[in-house]
């Protein structure tokens, strides 16, 4: 059985938003990453039922509960999928949406059991940190083309 995980990068004007991942969290505590979290199953679901867009569907929650943003009408474009195991030994596929943040949103951790701090990172930024993993480096990267591609129409 896999977990599957669903990020979000968010994009205001040249910064990018990043969490800094409560120390006591399993997987890469104490971490800088993209805020996201895990696909959950819908609150009553019994034996053959379905829904529609749970990726994105997930992403607007994880937003929501860890900094406080609402993605409510944002347009979330598909960055990339990967898969790794966590510290923990857990198979997960990860699915990273690009988006811009909104104008009037103020991103703050919201969950500060998930995440200790909320930082504003320029892609140079991030690429230069030595305490950046080497996948959210990857993640702002696939984000900034995934946001290009949407520009270009």
């Amino acid at each position: 059985m896999y977990v599957v995980n669903v990020c979000v990068a968010l994009l205001r004007g040249d910064h990018w938003l990043l969490i800094v991942r409560h120390p006591d969290l399993g997987h890469a505590g104490g971490t800088l990453a993209v805020p996201g979290g895990k696909a959950e199953t819908p609150a009553g679901a019994a034996p053959g039922t379905s829904a529609d867009d749970i990726l994105e569907a997930t992403a607007r929650r994880e937003l929501a509960e860890e900094v406080g943003v609402d993605l409510t009408g944002v347009p979330l474009h598909y960055a990339e999928s990967t898969f790794f195991v966590s510290d923990t030994g857990n198979p997960v596929v990860n699915v990273l949406f690009a988006a811009h943040l909104p104008p009037d949103a103020t991103p703050h951790p919201a969950a500060p059991a998930e995440v200790s701090e909320v930082l504003w990172r320029t892609r140079p930024e991030v690429e230069a940190a030595a305490d950046c993993p080497p996948w959210t480096v990857q993640n702002i990267r696939r984000a900034a083309a995934a946001l290009a591609r949407a520009a270009q129409g």
